[in-house]
């Protein structure tokens, strides 16, 4: 399973971005996949999941409502659009998937997903 996302990079504050996180070699049903971020010095959390079951979404309080998470099965492509960017969303965003269905309920958990991307860059001045 390889997961790889782009679509990072630098933004004024107010701007927008569309982070895509393209899987292969990955099949899923009912399974969680989100997109996770660390910013320096912090630990990683959370930002946003989806059950790819019943399309239920998660969001981190402080990203509610500016950012909306979504996948495509025809592309193999799991998205985060983020809009009204703010400096406190500087960090790297990472997309990860579970290896088994039905663990959105613990979202915010690392532990949840098995599969990881490397991570890509947003920074917001």
């Amino acid at each position: 399973v390889q997961l790889v996302e782009s679509g990072g990079g630098s933004v004024q504050a107010g701007g927008s971005l569309r982070l895509s996180c393209a899987f292969s070699g990955y099949t899923y049903s009912g399974h969680c996949m989100g997109w996770f971020r660390q910013a320096p010095g912090k630990e990683r959390e959370g930002v946003a999941a989806i059950d790819t079951g019943d399309g239920s979404t998660y969001y981190l309080n402080s990203v509610e409502g500016r950012f909306t998470i979504s996948h495509d099965n025809a592309k193999n492509t799991l998205y985060l659009q983020m809009n009204s960017l703010k400096p406190e969303d500087t960090a790297i965003y990472y997309c990860a998937a579970a290896a088994v269905p039905g663990q959105c309920n613990v979202w915010t958990r690392e532990l949840t997903y098995k599969y990881w991307g490397p991570g890509t860059q947003v920074t917001v001045s």
